[in-house]
């Protein structure tokens, strides 16, 4: 997808976009009203200390007037009269009785108050430090334009914030549902047989995972797909070679052509065998991969049971031509099936003998570490080329130098899925020109 079109009309874009939008609409509704209403108070602080200094500068311009006339009979107060004016206040004037000197609109006794909506100050009228009088000044007039001042740049303010919120708002709930869009689309393609398709894409934090999470099991079900698709074909292969044999061994004995005799019957036999492995290694494939739920787990001793799959398949190592040695003196507790394990260990064996040439040697080897109980099963066969040995562990796999080899390919298959269902874990290690080495590791008991 191209374009903001489709990110904004998605359902998660859309939440995303709300509830960042109703986040700072509730922020910025909230810190406005704060500021306004610290800027009003501080305005109105300030108009009240502002008119307080102007009484205080009337009063002792009264004073001033009243100490050059030498009382208030003749006591000359225009200044008082000019500096009231100019603040926007009506001035009264009081001598120490309470007798009016100057009419205005004044107040009963008090220094300060309100009438008819306006304020009302009073500041006393001292000469040589004696109160001879009192000033009062009603302000009738409200200066509102430091208010308005104020509420225009808060207002723009938390208009340039509420655009800032929301710019911020679009690009995150983009930013978010974009990944989130793409990762779905190529989900919608890879289930409608598109097997190619892959987000690959790079996106913050989980987003980026999610995305890269989603191509590595993209991946793995195309590499899961092919291995099926080679499983069935190898599984026919090895099928149809001792089937067609066995039919052709029959019809040959139906109509006559060959004489049922004991070595042509033991030839028959030898392909019903092979089909009878086939098939069985098939049914320990699945009984493997099934082995978690059929597992008959107890206490037993790895270095004992590897001693005893040894002893049971030795004769066919010595066959082969293999010597073998072993160090299995530490014991290693585990909690496990010992028949699953013991088929485990000895399927190992198996394609020691089968790969192995006359002459090399396998060895095993029990220890204990870091919580763990090990077997070592080393041989000093031809090895597995580097490049085949991530597939070792692959249903049928078989490499470039065991096709002439009979055999199914799933021996090792086995081997890990019965570990694994036991909690533990199987290594393979194939240096160049030094064998191979299985390693088999069990949770302590």
């Amino acid at each position: 997808m191209t374009g903001d079109r489709p990110y904004l009309s998605s359902p998660l874009s859309r939440r995303l976009l709300a509830a960042f939008l109703l986040v700072a609409l509730s922020s910025v509704a909230a810190l406005t009203v704060a500021a306004l209403v610290a800027t009003d108070r501080g305005l109105a602080s300030a108009q009240q200390q502002q008119r307080r200094q102007v009484a205080d500068r009337v009063a002792a311009a009264a004073g001033a007037a009243y100490a050059r006339a030498g009382g208030w009979p003749g006591a000359d107060l225009s200044e008082a009269s000019r500096l009231a004016d100019a603040a926007g206040a009506q001035l009264a004037v009081r001598d120490a009785a309470g007798v009016p000197v100057r009419p205005g609109h004044g107040m009963g006794p008090g220094m300060m108050g309100t009438r008819g909506g306006g304020t009302v100050l009073e500041s006393p009228v001292a000469d040589a430090g004696r109160r001879v009088g009192a000033v009062r000044l009603t302000f009738t007039a409200t200066d509102g334009s430091g208010r308005s001042v104020a509420w225009s740049w808060v207002a723009g303010a938390a208009v340039v914030a509420l655009l800032a919120a929301l710019a911020v708002s679009w690009y995150v709930a983009r930013r978010l549902t974009r990944p989130l869009i793409t990762v779905a689309g190529v989900a919608r393609r890879f289930a409608g047989g598109d097997r190619t398709a892959r987000a690959r894409l790079t996106a913050p934090g989980e987003l980026g995972e999610v995305a890269h999470a989603f191509d590595a099991m993209a991946d793995e079900v195309v590499r899961t797909d092919a291995i099926r698709r080679r499983l069935a074909a190898d599984v026919a292969h090895e099928l149809r070679t001792p089937l067609a044999g066995l039919q052709a061994g029959l019809e040959e004995l139906r109509d006559g052509l060959r004489p049922a005799d004991p070595e042509r019957l033991a030839a028959l036999h030898d392909q019903s065998l092979r089909l009878g492995r086939i098939v069985r290694d098939l049914a320990d494939l699945s009984a493997a991969e099934a082995a978690t739920v059929s597992l008959e787990p107890v206490g037993t001793d790895l270095t004992g049971l590897a001693r005893a799959a040894l002893a049971a398949q030795e004769p066919l190592l010595t066959a082969a031509g293999l010597r073998v040695t072993s160090d299995l003196h530490v014991p290693a507790p585990v909690r496990a099936d010992p028949d699953r394990l013991h088929q485990a260990v000895t399927n190992v064996l198996a394609n020691a003998a089968r790969y192995g040439r006359p002459g090399d040697r396998v060895h095993l080897a029990t220890s204990v570490r870091d919580g763990e109980a090990v077997l070592r099963i080393a041989d000093t066969g031809p090895g597995i080329p580097p490049d085949e040995l991530p597939y070792a562990f692959d249903r049928m796999w078989r490499g470039r130098d065991a096709q002439a080899i009979p055999g199914t390919g799933i021996g090792l298959t086995v081997v890990r899925e019965l570990v694994a269902a036991h909690g533990g874990s199987t290594d393979i290690a194939s240096p160049p020109g030094e064998g191979v080495t299985v390693t088999i590791r069990l949770p302590l008991s």
